[in-house]
């Protein structure tokens, strides 16, 4: 689902109406951003999961803009495969210039979210308080199996894995130091591929008028991901009855 804001009054008032609209009417994501003209789509969906992160506990993770769009889909196989094992996100990861330590950092941003089985081929959360980003996801790992909480084998890896598990059992411990260094490792992985600009008088004006579009983008992607939490909770109701 697409989530437009109309207006530009608080998001309380009568003339911001969220409108949920079906892919299907908008291929292009074209109404995702009526108020953010001069934002890149590229911008716009990495500012998404900078404020996704932050709206649901998590810590601040800087965000950049200066994304170019490309009409050139990427080959399909560069994402970790969930059935495979530590050699497998080595490769995968390794390849892009990140550690070990930013594996098991940006692995548990799956304590937001849950697994589709349509997309995925596996279905569930993998923590008790989905929506809720914290540390749980390496608490639940250290628990061994749960009943009705997802363990993928990349996620079981990281258990098995020595130089793995002891990201695991730190950040377990110590959830200050994987907020930080969970930021660290996603502003790592959104700027690959991509070289910020440098700021300086030139750029003042332009910095001015981006950070006024950013700031307007980021409120209507707080506002859609309330809307999320909100229809999750509605659909976990209806399943629990």
């Amino acid at each position: 689902m697409a989530v437009v804001v109309d207006g530009v009054s608080p998001p309380w008032s009568k003339e911001a109406v969220v409108h949920l609209l079906s892919e299907f009417s908008s291929p292009d994501h074209s109404l995702l951003k009526p108020r953010a003209l001069s934002i890149t789509y590229a911008d716009l969906y990495q500012l998404a999961g900078v404020v996704a992160v932050e709206v649901t506990g998590g810590p601040t993770v800087e965000f950049i803009p200066g994304r170019r769009d490309s009409s050139v889909c990427p080959r399909e196989g560069r994402l970790p495969d969930a059935k495979k094992g530590a050699l497998h996100l080595r490769d995968i990861f390794y390849r892009m210039g990140l550690s070990d330590k930013d594996i098991v950092a940006l692995s548990g941003g799956h304590t937001l979210g849950r697994a589709h089985p349509e997309r995925s081929g596996f279905e569930g959360a993998w923590t008790q308080e989905p929506l809720k980003f914290d540390n749980s996801y390496f608490l639940e790992l250290l628990k061994g199996e749960s009943e009705g909480l997802l363990k993928l084998p990349t996620d079981k890896a990281l258990l098995e894995d020595p130089s793995f598990r002891r990201y695991v059992d730190l950040y377990a411990r110590d959830e200050d130091t994987f907020f930080k260094d969970y930021a660290e490792s996603h502003k790592k992985l959104s700027e690959l591929g991509f070289t910020p600009r440098s700021s300086g008088p030139a750029s003042t004006k332009s910095d001015l008028s981006t950070g006024a579009v950013l700031a307007q983008s980021a409120v209507g992607v707080a506002v859609a991901a309330a809307v999320v939490i909100v229809s999750y909770l509605y659909e976990a109701s209806k399943k629990s009855k």
